[in-house]
């Protein structure tokens, strides 16, 4: 299966929409008469300043608390706004040429949803998993309440509700909780959706297990990479670089097959800022980020270090899906300075777009510090990482390479290292081998 040209060079800014205005929690609720969908448009320019080409939205369908409820998919929230509001911020995306992936719950519906509804009041149940009398939750969510994928309405349903979307503007989906829903469900699914759309782009929550032989069953695009993620931040917290090498191995053969969704931080996680022992090391999780295959994602916030614990408890996302106010707003020295540490990096990245597909390769693993080549065909680059309490000498004749341009990192961009390349205490660098 071939990907869309566009997602190529897509670097995806991720927004919680329902948090970021403000919409929830809320009490009381914003009305339609707000249009606070609409302050997005004022984001706009600072994605395109941040370097991303593409913003992932969090769930914007009407919904009775945090939007993963959905109750009915063909119409925007009425906290954020309506449907003229919605095809405002949508042209406004695309007249700065910004992608736009939506969020899509489709393996279980509100308590709100007209059918259950019906249902619940001794109406058909035949849309729903039931088990005897009762109706099948997600997770044990009492909100939540399980499709049964099996259903040919529903299916047909899925394929309406995405080629809705997709032809108001949209360019994709990001399909929640896609790893419950049966392989058979979305193989059915999408190639009725690409019929209609074939550039559309499809992307499957997924945090385990064998992603490979998932995205061969279901015809997704790609899947997120939940195993990277936590590879890079356990990895800088324990000084135990071993791990993100292995992980890396396996990324590898991921890339034979696909293109994983990359991220160090979205709506659903602790922020990097905050997972991090030393918020030094921040700078190390997004070299990763974009200098290893994938396809990669940055969650609002987090490219000016905010920080929020998610926590197992009710009301245990807040913290980190606050309300936002406008660009850079109370944002300190150390954020500007993660802030331009995005830029550089997504720069760099967005001039070599070869990265995407590209593999990595050990040359040089220790607790402490871990140095590896990114190539794809004849391009090249090389990161060294030190997360060590003092500097780490690295010989790059020794790692097969007469010198090298430091292009990002600890050290002055532009220096031509001929022999040796030194990385400050919990420094980084990337670099160019000549």
């Amino acid at each position: 299966m071939t990907e869309p040209d566009w997602v190529e060079h897509v670097i995806w800014w991720q927004i919680y929409p329902l948090g970021f205005l403000g919409a929830y929690p809320a009490d009381p609720a914003p009305t339609p008469d707000e249009h606070r969908i609409r302050r997005i448009v004022d984001w706009l320019d600072y994605a395109v300043e941040l370097g991303t080409s593409g913003l992932a939205l969090g769930p914007v369908f009407a919904s009775r608390s945090h939007g993963y409820d959905t109750t009915d998919h063909f119409r925007l929230d009425p906290r954020l706004g309506d449907d003229a509001d919605f095809d405002h911020l949508v042209t406004q995306a695309q007249n700065r040429g910004l992608r736009i992936l939506l969020d899509g719950v489709f393996n279980h519906v509100g308590t709100d949803f007209p059918r259950y509804r019906d249902a619940a009041g001794g109406g058909d149940t035949s849309w729903f998993q039931m088990r005897e009398e009762n109706f099948l939750t997600f997770e044990g969510h009492d909100g939540l309440i399980a499709l049964d994928h099996g259903h040919a309405e529903v299916i047909d349903y899925t394929v309406d509700v995405m080629c809705h979307w997709l032809g108001r503007g949209v360019d994709g989906w990001r399909l929640d909780a896609a790893y419950v829903v049966p392989e058979v469900f979305w193989a059915q699914v999408l190639p009725r959706v690409r019929r209609q759309f074939p550039q559309a782009w499809f992307v499957g929550e997924v945090i385990h297990g064998d992603y490979s032989a998932y995205v061969r069953a279901t015809g997704f695009d790609s899947v997120t990479q939940y195993e990277l993620w936590k590879a890079i931040w356990s990895s800088l917290n324990d000084a135990n670089f071993h791990e993100l090498d292995w992980t890396l191995a396996r990324h590898n053969q991921f890339l034979d097959t696909f293109v994983p969704m990359t991220f160090i931080g979205n709506h659903d996680v602790t922020r990097i800022a905050s997972m991090l022992a030393n918020p030094d090391h921040v700078e190390h999780a997004l070299a990763i980020l974009l200098t290893t295959g994938g396809t990669p994602s940055v969650y609002a916030g987090d490219e000016a270090a905010y920080r929020g614990i998610k926590e197992e408890r009710f009301g245990g996302d807040d913290a980190v899906r606050p309300e936002f106010g406008s660009p850079h707003e109370g944002v300190g020295e150390h954020g500007q300075q993660v802030f331009r540490a995005h830029q550089h990096l997504i720069g760099l990245r967005r001039r070599h777009p070869w990265l995407r597909t590209a593999r990595t390769t050990p040359l040089h693993v220790t607790n402490h510090g871990y140095v590896y080549a990114t190539q794809n065909g004849d391009n090249a680059l090389v990161v060294a990482l030190n997360v060590g309490s003092e500097a780490m000498r690295v010989s790059l004749p020794e790692l097969g390479f007469a010198a090298a341009e430091v292009v990002a990192g600890s050290g002055a961009p532009g220096l031509e290292v001929l022999i040796d390349a030194v990385i400050p205490a919990h420094g980084w660098l990337v670099l160019v081998p000549r």
